[in-house]
């Protein structure tokens, strides 16, 4: 049974995440220590005590998603889990994946996506951004009313993560129509999301910008493990090619849906999602239908899953 492990983008972190597996591996903590050294804070005692308003700065959250996802892989390894086909990543989780895969360093990933946070949130001044998710229509229909009531502002479909679930980023007053336009096209629920930043949108032009010379600055390989991106579907055939899609990524939209159907035509069958929260897995579950689907966010998980894989 051919394996994929995928990594979580920001969304999935909580107070307390990975507190269990810490308590029976020292490698979690060593890497959140790690990261603090680098970074200038304390990590582990955000991720553990907050507070959350703090935890969910976008420049906090993705150091402190990536040091999970690269811990739970770590302990994988230490169990003798089997070594995947394939890993993915939802937008930030890909450079998780980087990351496990060899191409960018533990120190280099954590300290790049703390930056890369830093240009998404300078791009688009405080209250001018917003994200909202639409439950019930098809990819098509998203676009179409995204199209018909942008006007001048930018609104478009970012994130297509399963049937019938797509979100949207643009400006605020664009996102604020959105809302009862995709209700009156047939959607079940339009929700905004709680951030300010309207990521994969082109209105992250400026920071995929940032983020280009950035990259220049830190040694890039290909992963050893096949990492396939979000922007285009596809495995990067040299260091150079991992760069451009990275950039691309920032203000393309994350093409899940394809994704995931792109790794079970590879000939997936099992997906394990590395990290804490389970997002990941209940929309593969929507997507791959009759693949196995498992997390890695409990003892009991891992230890199960490295015995059978």
């Amino acid at each position: 049974m051919s394996l994929a492990i995928v990594f979580p983008g920001q969304g999935s972190q909580t107070i307390g995440m990975m507190s269990q597996l810490a308590q029976n591996y020292p490698i979690v903590k060593d890497l959140y220590t790690e990261a603090s050294d680098v970074l200038g804070i304390d990590m582990w005692q955000l991720t553990q005590a907050g507070p959350i308003e703090e935890l969910s700065k976008t420049e906090n959250t993705q150091p402190a998603l990536l040091i999970a996802g690269v811990a739970a892989w770590n302990i994988w390894k230490s169990e003798g889990g089997a070594l995947p086909d394939l890993m993915a990543g939802h937008s930030l989780g890909e450079y998780t994946a980087l990351v496990c895969s060899d191409a960018i360093s533990f120190t280099d990933g954590v300290t790049l996506v703390r930056d890369r946070g830093r240009y998404m949130q300078g791009a688009v001044a405080e209250g001018e951004g917003a994200m909202a998710a639409i439950i019930g229509l098809t990819d098509d229909e998203v676009i179409r009313v995204c199209a018909e009531i942008a006007e001048n502002d930018v609104l478009q479909a970012v994130n297509f993560n399963a049937p019938g679930q797509v979100v949207i980023a643009g400006s605020a007053a664009a996102i604020e129509r959105a809302a009862p336009a995709m209700k009156e096209a047939g959607a079940k629920r339009a929700l905004a999301l709680p951030v300010s930043i309207p990521a994969h949108s082109s209105l992250m032009s400026p920071a995929s910008e940032q983020l280009a010379e950035r990259l220049n600055g830190i040694e890039v390989a290909l992963p050893n493990i096949p990492v396939l991106h979000n922007c285009n579907v596809s495995f990067a055939e040299s260091a150079d090619q991992v760069k451009t899609n990275l950039v691309t990524q920032l203000d393309s939209p994350v093409r899940w849906v394809e994704s995931v159907e792109k790794m079970k035509n590879e000939g997936v069958e099992h997906f394990v999602e590395s990290g804490p929260g389970r997002v990941l897995g209940g929309m593969i579950k929507r997507i791959a239908r009759g693949a196995t689907v498992s997390t890695m966010d409990n003892l009991d998980t891992i230890q199960e899953l490295t015995k059978t894989s």
